[in-house]
Order: structure tokens, then sequence, then C-alpha cells
């Protein structure tokens, strides 16, 4: 998730020369306030710090029955993908990708979920 968020962030910092260019208007907010490359930290931090936390901790506060998980974590991930992509990945690649959203979109959670299942093979 941290490679995204920073994929984001430097390809954002690099094209964007103007907070009008943002297409978050949210990030627009912060980056008219602070700056663009502060508000744009400060904004990517806020906003994705309590998504990482839960991610790491979130093995540590719910057990699921070894059946129900087998469900459960799979699903969480494609959700999970999914989300990611169309927030990073497909907003970092618009500045530069003329490609259809939805193939952004699609692309970003397969890589995604690639490195997911490469992490969890190993482990």
């Amino acid at each position: 998730m941290f490679c995204f968020v920073f994929f984001d962030f430097l390809v954002t910092l690099a094209f964007c020369t103007t907070p009008a260019e943002e297409g978050n208007p949210y990030a627009r907010v912060f980056m008219d306030l602070f700056g663009i490359s502060s508000g744009l930290a400060m904004f990517d931090f806020l906003m994705n710090f309590p998504i990482y936390t839960m991610l790491c901790f979130n093995s540590h506060f719910i057990n699921l029955p070894k059946q129900l998980s087998k469900i459960v974590d799979p699903l969480v991930d494609i959700v999970f993908a999914w989300f990611l992509a169309g927030t990073h990945f497909y907003a970092a690649t618009s500045w530069f990708w003329p490609a259809p959203v939805i193939l952004r979109q699609v692309i970003g959670a397969g890589i995604y979920l690639a490195v997911v299942i490469t992490i969890y093979m190993r482990s």
C-alpha cells in the first residue's frame, strides 16, 4: 500500500504546478492552505495512516475461525485492491497515461493483488 501512496505522491509532485490541477478536491484544499508539497504530504498522511494502521494491526484484533477466514481474507484483499487502485494508482497514472479509467483501475488492482499473493505465498 505504501508504495502506491508514495508513487501517487511523487507523480503528483512532479506534474502538478498549481493546486487547481489536482483532481481530488480535499487534497486541493490542503495544497491551497499549505503549499503543494507540504499540503499533499499532510493530506496523504492523514488520509492513509488510519488505513495503513488497520491493515497492519488487523490480525491482532480480529481472530476469525479458520474456515471463515479463508473466505473473508481474499474478499477483503480484493475490495482493498480496488479501492487502492482507484485512489492512488489511477490518480497517479492519470497525469501521464491517457488509458481508459477502467483499464488503469484493473491494472492497479492487479498489481496490488500480485504483490499481496506473492507476500502470502512466501509466509
